[in-house]
């Protein structure tokens, strides 16, 4: 009968990277309350790392940005991830307490997907510590109970995303390409960010739609202004087709990404979610704008937001936009990064537990 030697020096450290949304449909809210999406990941070299150690008790330390804006218990994904995937390969437990050291470059609740990187960065850390051989296939499974970004984080490059963005399709991209991400001074809840976009969209559908008001034979949007958005929304839950369409991939996003010229890349960019996260965050609108202006090719929110993304020419022409949008100083700080990059991967000698 095999045990496991847990020493005290075995260290497995991996880094996962941000990801930018190149178009993100977003389609009618599902019955499990998450939303059919069609959305193109883009990883970019902006990573996280993590490292994990056996240690008597689960435990968890976070460095770097935003530090104190990271949940260190169980509701951080890095510390699901280890369940699950203790879960998964039938391992006890009280055997599984790990401390887990998250080194942050991507900021939190920012839109790029730091804590799904997190997760797949533990992911792919524990099956390396513990020895379990699973594929990346095999962690894609765990990782989509996890999140919907966490899939992705795991395989990186450019790819597909279907469902609630875990069904994925790897994309035909050529080039690489050269970003300016511009930080705001707070985060945006996902959550909120999609309860916006269907407040939005059912109280534009109402004041599309010609009601009659009672006893006097008018028609018109002053009986949809009256009900309100909560109520368009509950009347849209009730007939589950509120008049959103299927999301669709973008066809000549794929044909640009496929020659490998940024400049067709960019008037191509989408987000279904940049009119919820611009208003709430209304200078987000003056970022973008700023972006345009110093000739970025295109400018997006990045998924949820509030990350600003544009797409530069090259990489000094990224350099430029950094300089001319700190200047501006319509943002808290800006990043330079490219893409695609790879998914989760192990950095630097690894010291496994052993087998005996």
């Amino acid at each position: 009968m095999s045990s496991v030697t847990e020493s005290a020096e075995a260290a497995v450290t991996v880094r996962a990277p941000a990801k930018v949304n190149l178009q993100l449909a977003v389609g009618p809210a599902r019955p499990d309350g998450y939303h059919s999406l069609v959305t193109v990941f883009h990883a970019v070299s902006l990573f996280d790392e993590v490292t994990v150690r056996q240690a008597e008790r689960m435990s968890i330390r976070v460095s770097g940005e935003d530090a104190s804006a990271v949940p260190v218990g169980k509701t951080n994904l890095a510390w699901q991830a280890v369940t699950a995937l203790a879960t998964a390969v039938g391992r006890k437990l009280r055997d599984s307490a790990l401390l887990i050291e998250i080194r942050k470059r991507i900021p939190v609740a920012a839109g790029l997907a730091g804590g799904s990187a997190d997760a797949a960065a533990t992911l792919v850390a524990c099956n390396e510590l513990w020895g379990t051989g699973l594929s990346q296939r095999d962690l894609a499974q765990v990782a989509a109970g996890l999140g919907s970004d966490v899939p992705f984080a795991l395989v990186g490059g450019t790819a597909v995303g279907r469902g609630r963005g875990e069904e994925l399709t790897p994309a035909l991209v050529a080039g690489n390409y050269h970003w300016a991400l511009a930080f705001a001074n707070t985060g945006l809840s996902t959550a909120r960010v999609y309860a916006t976009c269907d407040r939005i969209r059912a109280a534009r559908a109402q004041a599309d739609t010609p009601d009659t008001e009672a006893g006097t034979g008018r028609t018109g949007p002053a009986l949809a202004t009256r009900a309100g958005a909560a109520d368009a929304v509950r009347r849209a839950a009730a007939t589950g087709r509120p008049g959103v369409p299927e999301p669709e991939l973008s066809r000549e996003l794929m044909t640009a990404l496929r020659s490998g010229d940024p400049v067709k890349v960019g008037p191509l960019l989408s987000n279904d979610l940049q009119a919820a996260a611009v208003s709430l965050l209304p200078g987000l609108r003056r970022a973008l704008a700023a972006g345009r202006e110093f000739g970025a090719l295109g400018a997006i929110v990045s998924g949820s937001g509030p990350t600003c993304a544009f797409l530069a020419k090259d990489a000094a022409h990224a350099g430029d936009l950094a300089v001319a949008l700190t200047g501006a100083g319509v943002c808290r700080a800006v990043a330079r990064a490219s893409g695609p990059v790879p998914g989760a991967a192990a950095v630097g000698p690894q010291r496994r537990a052993r087998k005996l």
